[in-house]
């Protein structure tokens, strides 16, 4: 690619409230663009990281999982990130029958291993937490926004659930089973990284770094005027009222978001090591991280 000015940059992320945050300034032109366009895709994470795999989006928010099969196509921007720092991804069901309150990550593995899991996509990053922990499971894979249905129709036992049914699956009458960002945390003292945002390699390094820096900017931005991004989010808030959107776009707009840091690049580095070395991705990736 020559220059990245002269066409609609193909911008992809998830129908969601802290996506719309993240790129809220860009969407409303509250910041300078640099003389770029981006179109903005909105669509689910899997679908996503199905795209990535064939390098049709010149930017595009994916899975850390992806990662490990589309390095070739595509850089990882140091902004963006998605990362639970002692949350994230949640097993829950509507029976916890045979499960002991503060029953131990050992006993509750037992647990689910018996019984089959609802999960949102094979190249999420809660599939592949959900087999570091697990090892080997039975699951059907369901959209994220049907999990709850689907358990709830006895599709499967138990749903894993990412986006906003973290903060919503009590009302919904589920119970929970675990979360892998606390056991993550407590395995490696680590934030679990979920997602990302990735450029495609083919556009010029020094456009590269534009790019990534519009990005932060408007994260930054996003950050430091909260209520009217957060209004902005509201059309993709499934439900949520205003609090609970804005605490969940807490969870994933913060300052990781901004800089991944050394906390961060460890934490990404660790978690696909670890599917390497389990077997569920082919080989540990060389990550290149953008300037």
């Amino acid at each position: 690619m020559q220059d990245a000015r002269q066409i609609p940059l193909l911008l992809g992320h998830s129908p969601d409230p802290d996506d719309a945050f993240m790129f809220y300034a860009m969407a409303e032109g509250k910041i300078d663009l640099r003389g770029y366009t981006f179109e903005h895709i909105l669509q689910d994470i899997q679908t996503l990281n199905q795209r990535a795999l064939g390098g049709e989006l010149h930017i595009s928010a994916v899975s850390i999982h992806a990662l490990a099969y589309i390095l070739d196509r595509y850089a990882l921007l140091p902004t963006g990130a998605s990362m639970g720092d002692g949350y994230g991804p949640m097993f829950v069901t509507r029976e916890l029958a045979g499960l002991e309150d503060g029953a131990d990550w050992d006993s509750r593995k037992r647990w689910l291993s018996a019984r089959t899991i609802a999960v949102p996509g094979t190249m999420t990053s809660a599939f592949l937490a959900a087999r570091l922990f697990l090892g080997e499971f039975n699951y059907v894979v369901v959209p994220f926004d049907e999990i709850f249905s689907a358990v709830q129709s006895g599709v499967a036992d138990v749903g894993l659930l990412i986006h906003e049914g973290q903060l919503t699956f009590a009302s919904e009458g589920f119970s929970l089973v675990g979360d892998l960002g606390v056991w993550w945390l407590e395995e490696t003292g680590l934030p679990l990284p979920l997602g990302g945002n990735v450029i495609r390699k083919d556009i010029p390094l020094a456009q590269q770094a534009e790019i990534s820096a519009i990005l932060r900017e408007s994260i930054a931005y996003g950050l430091a005027h909260r209520a009217p991004a957060v209004t902005h989010s509201m059309p993709l808030a499934r439900g949520m009222d205003e609090a609970l959107a804005d605490k969940f776009i807490g969870m994933y707009v913060n300052d990781l978001t901004l800089d991944y840091g050394d906390r961060g690049r460890r934490a990404i580095s660790e978690f696909l090591r670890r599917g390497a070395l389990a077997g569920i991705i082919p080989a540990e990736p060389k990550i290149e991280f953008v300037p």
